[in-house]
């Protein structure tokens, strides 16, 4: 195995890890693409589910071409199914919650023995998947966390107390919906 000083010095390795929703993978693939154009290596992470997800959508060799962008996936925890939907957001946000940290550092450290890849210097992950803050101080690394909502998003979750406040939310009856 090389040392890790040989790598340190010529590419930072990012690992990027989206919640498994479309509207978190695309932007968190945006940004792992252009951290992989400024020279990183990257591993993207998704849940096993999303990964067949993805190549099933683009075919079985998609992920191939890019030897400093690679494609992993650790299990979101919950039952396996063969669907092409969605999965229930409430259940996978407290599946991830509760089973994702394990696999993740067990991916960590089998990246981080491996000889063909730097290891890894930091990571990025959505703000919901919290448990990579855990796995990065373990590790010793940065865990940079994006919040992969639109700006729109942004505002209207930073305007959600002055909603209540006003009386908008939660509604009262069916004539707010028009």
């Amino acid at each position: 195995m090389a040392s890790p000083a040989v790598y340190t010095t010529q590419k930072p390795h990012v690992v990027c890890v989206p919640h498994p929703a479309q509207g978190h993978i695309n932007p968190m693939l945006k940004v792992a693409k252009l951290l992989h154009a400024k020279g990183f290596h990257v591993t993207f992470v998704n849940t096993v589910y999303n990964h067949k997800r993805l190549l099933r959508s683009r075919g079985p060799n998609a992920l191939d071409g890019f030897p400093s962008f690679r494609f992993e996936s650790i299990p979101d925890g919950l039952p396996e199914t063969d669907g092409n939907t969605t999965q229930d957001i409430p259940s996978l946000c407290v599946s991830t919650m509760n089973n994702c940290l394990s696999p993740f550092k067990d991916l960590l450290r089998k990246i981080n023995t491996g000889d063909d890849v730097p290891p890894v210097s930091c990571i990025v992950s959505d703000a919901v998947m919290s448990f990579t803050l855990d796995a990065a101080e373990e590790l010793g690394v940065p865990d940079v966390v994006f919040w992969t909502a639109s700006a729109c998003g942004l505002m209207a979750f930073l305007q959600f107390q002055r909603f209540i406040e006003k009386g908008l939310t939660p509604f009262k009856g069916t004539n707010y919906f028009t």
